[in-house]
């Protein structure tokens, strides 16, 4: 079973890889023809037989690449998915080529039932646990009854909380605090929402599976995972899941909660993009970008938020403000590029990905009601830099190590 999943992602990257060149090599001719077209009428009807001879030619040419590019790809798939391969997903840089195409394709991935859109799961070693009591006792043999869950980021994979050959925040932890860590690797293509809610069941799975009783939870996240913690928390308060009462903390790592502004700049973007005939490809392909992407426009958290809306207006409605998870202390972290998040090059560009504010929660418009003390600002750092930092991890371990109620008060 491993083998054949081994040759059918193979065989789906294969595909996948030759089609997209066939949709780019599309785009290319869809440019061709617009400038080629604007250039015909400028001439005048004089210019008919000569673009009928053109029309023709670069029709069957386009076309031809295109046609080509997908029989090749589905040849490919067709001979890969009898070879016995290591599935890519259980190796870190496999698993690394698939979050990116997720990351950007995930959703339309998942509706295809392609075999890169990997269902939301808990991870060991790369390997799927299932959460099963046999399975999970086999993969935490010294598990514990205090459980910490990592979710990763966009385009991520539990692999990038070993960011510079670092030890993991779970392994400090599990040796400081006596807590068991949890992987868990989704795909990040999907719309927050529906990661919250899919964590939320699995949640649900693992705990009721468990080798002992477990009796606290942090929810840890990295930018999205940030968000599709908080969802999962809010989506499993409003089912009742049992699981939920147990969690103590919920920490996020540079998450985009009031939404992050390159997703903001390329929804625009796509749009003006979209106006002309010759710049219209690129807005297509600037449009083609997934939900989970779209999401973070606004840091939205649940259904209501995209459902029966189209994606591509600019004015778009405001989302939905979703309340902390009672009794749990919600700890941040946010980050700048510049010491100061008040320095001008720090409150124009944040960590490179999200600014200071979304991290926090604070803006003119929106505010997510973290409390300032349970906060804490990395100077001088990218946003990747906080999957694995000394003193983000001595931030970390002092929150963890504190009961909530004393946090609180």
């Amino acid at each position: 079973m491993t083998e054949e999943r081994g040759g059918h992602e193979a065989g789906a990257l294969a595909r996948l890889t030759l089609e997209e060149l066939g949709l780019a090599t599309g785009g290319i001719g869809g440019v061709h023809r617009a400038i080629a077209s604007r250039v015909f009428r400028y001439v005048g009807p004089q210019s008919t037989p000569a673009r009928m001879v053109h029309d023709a030619v670069s029709g069957a040419v386009y076309g031809g690449l295109h046609g080509g590019a997908r029989a090749a790809g589905a040849a490919a798939d067709l001979a890969l998915r009898h070879r016995e391969l290591v599935p890519l997903s259980t190796t870190r840089r496999g698993a690394a080529v698939l979050a990116a195409l997720q990351g950007l394709r995930g959703d339309a991935l998942e509706a295809q039932g392609s075999p890169l859109a990997q269902p939301m799961a808990v991870r060991v070693d790369g390997a799927v646990v299932e959460p099963t009591p046999d399975a999970l006792a086999a993969a935490f043999p010294d598990a514990s009854g205090r459980l910490v869950v990592f979710l990763h980021g966009l385009m991520e994979t539990e692999h990038s909380w070993g960011l510079g050959s670092r030890e993991p925040y779970g392994a400090r932890l599990a040796r400081d605090l006596g807590c068991t860590p949890v992987y868990v690797r989704f795909n990040s293509g999907r719309h927050i929402s529906e990661n919250g809610r899919s964590l939320a069941e699995l949640l649900d799975a693992l705990v009721a599976a468990w080798p002992v009783e477990v009796g606290e939870i942090a929810l840890v996240g990295h930018s999205m995972g940030g968000l599709v913690a908080r969802s999962a928390a809010h989506q499993a308060q409003a089912e009742g899941l049992a699981w939920v009462e147990n969690v103590r903390h919920v920490v996020s790592l540079g998450s985009p909660h009031l939404g992050a502004p390159l997703e903001q700049a390329v929804h625009y973007a796509s749009a003006a993009l979209h106006k002309l005939p010759e710049t219209r490809p690129f807005g297509g392909f600037l449009r083609r970008r997934s939900s989970g992407i779209r999401d973070l426009r606004q840091g939205s958290l649940v259904d209501d938020d995209w459902r029966d809306r189209d994606p591509d207006a600019l004015r778009a409605e405001a989302c939905q403000e979703v309340p902390l998870l009672e009794g749990a202390t919600h700890c941040f972290v946010s980050a700048t590029v510049t010491r100061s998040p008040r320095h001008p090059v720090g409150r124009v560009v944040g960590d490179l990905l999200v600014l200071e504010g979304s991290a926090t929660g604070r803006s003119r418009r929106r505010t997510i009601p973290f409390e300032a003390e349970h906060g804490h600002h990395l100077g001088g750092v990218n946003h990747f830099t906080l999957l694995n930092h000394p003193e983000v991890y001595d931030k970390l371990r002092g929150w963890l190590a504190t009961p909530p109620r004393a946090l609180t008060h």
